[in-house]
């Protein structure tokens, strides 16, 4: 058995500001993607993977008890796939804000959702908001919290601007320029990041006015502005947002920004050869860049791995 692709996503604006009704915009990124699997021969991933699974179906059947009218699933088939030897086979990294876990919810939803809601169908406001509050109860079981959107953007394989908690709408971004110098890229930190203790530090220090001004005042402000000029392709005025986002993220959330990653991050913003910004929650995992100058961004980050996701 061979399930279909299910793809990674990159949450382009929006990490934490969103739980503050802040906008953000996710788009697919195919470069990774995972799909369900039944092999006669597993690897010790999958025999790793088909454990989670388990523990996953026996959380989805209490979660269609407890909430019968969000979401229920043929967990008797689900279990007997399972029983098989069924795993997610993924090449999407764990911990890096590229949404692992969001693609495994999705291909499970996929298969095994009753009365689903599909790709095909017109896919109303209502709905959308539907499938997020479907996808945000499932993903839970790995974050313990979740909004929903990853397995929502891997599900639809659309970008997804989120205007608000309760407004959220497929997407069209502006096409890549095949021959522009600018572009948005991954930088790895080389360290696996956790979710639930970064938003756990979050959570506090919303707890502080200053924090809870700062947010609104600079933080949303600045997301907001990004979302926008990225949406209208006006790069002039993303860029200057995006150095405003730089800056504010450095100043307020360096819990989230790996110690050794601070000095490189100050020096973007410094010489203006790139601006980094957080991918997901931070702690590790990926950092988001963005650079007008592709080439010197890279001189200036020799010997880190970079991955382009857009070119302007």
């Amino acid at each position: 058995m061979k399930g279909p692709l299910f793809y990674s996503k990159i949450l382009l604006f929006g990490e934490y500001g969103i739980i503050k009704d802040s906008k953000g915009l996710a788009i697919p990124y195919n470069f990774y993607n995972g799909a369900l699997k039944i092999e006669e021969n597993p690897s010790d991933d999958a025999i790793a993977s088909n454990g989670h699974l388990a523990r996953f179906v026996i959380y989805l059947k209490n979660l269609q008890t407890e909430q019968p009218e969000l979401v229920s699933f043929d967990i008797d088939q689900m279990q007997e796939d399972v029983a098989a030897g069924m795993y997610f086979d993924s090449s999407i990294p764990q911990g890096y804000g590229v949404g692992s876990s969001g693609a495994l919810v999705a291909a499970i939803y996929d298969k095994y959702a009753v009365d689903k809601i599909t790709v095909l169908e017109n896919l109303t406001r209502e709905k959308l908001l539907n499938l997020k509050q479907i996808f945000g109860g499932m993903e839970s079981f790995f974050h313990g919290k979740s909004s929903g959107l990853d397995p929502l953007n891997s599900y639809l394989s659309l970008p997804i601007l989120i205007n608000s908690k309760d407004h959220i709408e497929a997407a069209g971004i502006p096409s890549q320029a095949q021959t522009g110098t600018g572009a948005v890229f991954l930088l790895d930190s080389g360290i696996v990041g956790e979710t639930a203790p970064m938003v756990n530090i979050f959570m506090e220090s919303m707890k502080q006015d200053g924090f809870r001004a700062m947010l609104k005042d600079q933080f949303v402000k600045h997301t907001d502005a990004c979302v926008d000029d990225f949406l209208k392709g006006d790069v002039k005025s993303l860029f200057g947002n995006v150095k405003q986002l730089s800056k504010v993220v450095l100043s307020n959330f360096k819990p989230m920004i790996p110690a050794k990653f601070h000095d490189l991050w100050k020096q973007g913003i410094d010489t203006n050869d790139y601006y980094l910004k957080l991918c997901g929650s931070g702690g590790g995992g990926y950092m988001l860049g963005f650079t007008e100058d592709l080439e010197k961004a890279q001189h200036a980050l020799k010997g880190h791995k970079l991955e382009v996701v857009y070119t302007f």
